[in-house]
C-alpha cells in the first residue's frame, strides 16, 4: 500500500459566514471570530493568515493547518488601445480561465468566468472550444475580483457573470459567489450592481428568482426563430424561445430588476429588418432593453459582424418601435478579448474559423 496523500486544504472562501461560525465553534472560539475572519479576507484584503493579526496567534496556525487562502496567479495580462484589460489565470490544477476589465466613463465592469470551459457549444463562442473542463469554486469566481481590487487597486463598480462558461450551469457556485459579494460581512457590493447572463436555462432561471437576490438578468438570444437559434445555441433543442422569454418575464416581474437582451449581430444570418421587428416584440415581453453586439471575428465557422449601416437600421427600428438599445462596440479585439479566446490560444487550440 503507497502513501496515503493528505487531501488539499479547502479555501475558505468557499465557506460562508453560517459555516465559518460553525467551524470554529466546534474549535470553542467565540462566533464573532468568524466575522473577524471574512473582515480580514474580504475588506481589509489578507492573503495570509498570519497578517489577521487581531486574532489570536494559536487561532491564526489552526485556520494556516485547517483552510488555505490562495490568491489566482497571473498567467497573462493584455492590455487593448482602448483601455480593456484581459486577465488570464491559472487555477491550482493548472487550469486558465480569463477575466476582463471594460472601462466606459467612470464605469469600470469586470467580466466574470464561471466555469474552466462550457458545455454549451454556441458556435459563435470560444470559450466552449476546447470543451468543458469544470466548474469553478466560490473562492475562484470571488478571486478575480479580489485580484483586481486588492492587488492592481482597481476600482470596480458593475460585475458580470458573462465570462467563460454558463453561469446557471454552476448555479449552486455561483449563487454563493453572489450571496458573498452581496454580504454585509463579505463585499458589501449592491445587487443592482451584479448581471447574471444565461443562455437560457429555463428551470435555473426560476430557482433563482425563488432564491430573491435581486441581480440582474441578461439573455443571450441572438436569434428571433427557433429554427436560427437552435442552430446557433444548441440549448434552444430543450429550452426553446418561448419559454426563455416566458422565465425571464416572470424573473423580470418578481425581482423588479430590469432585464437585458444580449444579441450579437451576424452578417446575413440574424441582422435583417424582419428579425429586427420580431426581436423589438420579444423585447417589449421581457420589458428588456437590447445590447447589440457586432461579432467578433474569429469565433465561429466563417461568420462576419453585420456593416455599420445594417447596424444603425437595426438599432433604429427597435428605437422606432419603443425598445431602448445599445450597440456595444466590441472592446479588446487587439487582445483577443472575446471570451476565451486567449484561454484557447494559450492551451493551442484557437476556435472555430480561425
Amino acid at each position: 500500500m503507497g502513501p496515503v496523500t493528505a487531501p488539499e486544504k479547502k479555501d475558505i472562501r468557499d465557506l460562508n459566514l453560517g459555516e465559518l461560525k460553525a467551524e470554529l465553534g466546534s474549535w470553542g472560539e467565540p462566533a464573532y471570530r468568524a466575522k473577524q475572519v471574512l473582515e480580514w479576507v474580504y475588506q481589509k484584503g489578507a492573503d495570509s493568515f498570519a497578517a489577521m493579526t487581531d486574532l489570536p496567534k494559536s487561532l491564526r496556525q489552526r485556520l494556516e493547518d485547517k483552510f488555505r487562502l490562495g490568491v489566482l496567479e497571473l498567467a497573462e495580462q493584455l492590455r487593448s488601445e482602448d483601455g480593456t484589460e484581459k486577465f488570464l489565470f491559472r487555477l491550482t490544477d493548472g487550469q486558465l480561465i480569463e477575466t476582463v476589465l471594460i472601462p466606459s466613463g467612470g464605469r469600470r465592469t469586470l467580466c466574470l468566468s464561471t466555469q474552466v470551459g462550457c458545455k454549451f457549444a454556441c458556435v459563435f463562442c470560444a470559450s466552449g472550444a476546447g470543451g468543458f473542463k469544470r466548474n469553478l469554486f466560490p473562492s475562484e469566481m470571488l478571486g478575480q475580483v479580489l485580484f483586481l481590487r486588492d492587488r492592481l487597486d482597481v476600482r470596480l463598480t458593475n460585475f458580470v457573470f458573462m465570462g467563460m462558461g454558463e453561469p446557471l450551469d454552476n448555479l449552486d457556485n455561483l449563487v454563493r459567489t453572489v450571496q458573498i459579494m452581496n454580504a454585509r460581512e463579505g463585499m458589501s457590493i449592491a445587487a443592482r450592481r451584479i448581471t447574471i447572463s444565461t443562455v437560457g436555462i429555463v428551470p435555473a432561471i426560476e430557482k433563482l428568482e425563488d432564491l430573491g437576490l435581486q441581480v440582474s438578468l441578461s439573455l443571450s438570444l441572438h436569434a428571433t426563430t427557433d429554427e436560427l437559434r437552435s442552430r446557433l445555441l444548441p440549448i434552444n433543442r430543450k429550452y426553446p424561445l418561448a419559454e426563455v422569454i416566458k422565465a425571464g418575464a416572470h424573473y423580470a416581474g418578481t425581482t423588479g430588476r430590469m432585464t437585458t437582451i444580449e444579441y450579437i449581430l451576424i452578417s446575413g444570418l440574424n441582422d435583417s429588418a424582419v428579425d429586427s421587428r420580431r426581436l423589438a416584440s420579444l423585447a417589449r415581453k421581457l420589458r428588456a432593453k437590447v445590447n447589440l453586439i457586432p461579432y467578433s471575428p474569429g469565433c465561429g465557422p466563417g461568420f462576419a459582424p453585420s456593416p455599420g449601416p445594417r447596424q444603425e437600421a437595426f438599432l433604429q427600428t427597435l428605437e422606432s418601435l419603443g425598445v431602448a438599445a445599445t450597440v456595444r462596440r466590441s472592446k479588446g479585439g487587439d487582445i483577443r478579448a472575446a471570451c476565451g479566446q486567449l484561454a484557447g490560444k494559450k492551451r493551442g487550440h484557437d476556435p472555430p474559423g480561425k
